[in-house]
């Protein structure tokens, strides 16, 4: 099976405040965006594939209440709380986390965990506590991704190491690999791999032989799960991702680098064509 992931981090936020946002107003954007992609994507049912959008908390609801019957796309949300409630237990009071119970109920069916802007926000937290155990964010991790699968969401789970990491990169992601994991039914994981060292303007991206190269070592170690890549599925990377066996899907993003910069429901569609040659 393929995976395409969307992440559409921040970009509901307009241009005059900032962000990327010019497609639809904020109070419609969630419901634009699956309104205007779920028809185009149906094209491809009779493909093995499988389309996730990650929103930001605010669209969840009116993102879900947009999804036509049987609709293609699966609706997740931009990670979970390392708590939740439970029969007997905590009731939610959980002041400003959400939790996956919360998640699931709201109609995510999926969760984003460990992307490399959550590892790097955690770290921050850690490193102001005089905390500088370098474990300690996939311990983290681990709890939100075994609250996500106990409240029936999948995860989408973040791997990659920083260009000081780069050197020792199989240590590195093997300790992202096996601490995220410890004591989880992997059977509603996926892994994407984010070289976060290439991921920024002016940075050189890996090529093809690198991210099979990664790619195969990621299998190896978790036993086969599958793995896209995390570090943008672009226009101008899409077929050669598509030509890479053991890379079975992507993760995207902004699909506008230039001018008018931001997603635009549009030239997603045309990514998913251009990866799956269609």
């Amino acid at each position: 099976m393929k995976h395409i992931f969307l992440n559409l981090k921040r970009f509901d936020i307009p241009r005059e405040k900032g962000g990327v946002n010019s497609i639809a107003p904020i109070r419609e954007w969630g419901s634009y965006i699956v309104s205007n992609t779920q028809e185009a994507l149906r094209k491809y049912e009779n493909d093995d594939v499988k389309f996730t959008m990650y929103f930001p908390e605010a669209h969840l609801i009116q993102a879900a209440g947009a999804l036509g019957e049987n609709s293609p796309v699966n609706i997740g949300c931009q990670g979970v709380f390392r708590e939740d409630t439970a029969a007997g237990g905590n009731f939610g009071a959980f002041t400003t986390n959400r939790t996956a119970n919360a998640a699931k109920a709201i109609g995510c069916t999926t969760t984003i965990i460990g992307h490399c802007e959550e590892r790097r926000d955690k770290a921050g937290i850690l490193s102001e506590a005089g905390i500088t155990d370098s474990h300690a964010v996939n311990r983290l991790l681990n709890q939100e991704v075994l609250q996500a699968l106990k409240a029936g969401l999948s995860v989408l789970y973040c791997i990659g190491e920083t260009a000081e990491e780069q050197p020792r990169w199989q240590e590195v992601l093997k300790e992202q690999l096996e601490t995220g994991l410890t004591g989880v039914d992997t059977g509603g994981v996926v892994i994407a791999y984010e070289p976060v060292w290439a991921i920024g303007p002016g940075k050189t991206p890996p090529d093809k032989e690198y991210i099979a190269r990664t790619g195969s070592y990621i299998k190896e170690v978790t036993g086969g799960l599958p793995v896209v890549y995390g570090g943008g599925l672009k226009a101008d990377n899409a077929q050669m991702l598509a030509s890479i066996p053991v890379i079975d899907g992507g993760l995207i993003a902004l699909t506008r680098f230039q001018g008018d910069i931001g997603f635009y429901p549009e030239e997603y569609l045309e990514i998913i064509g251009a990866y799956l040659g269609k």
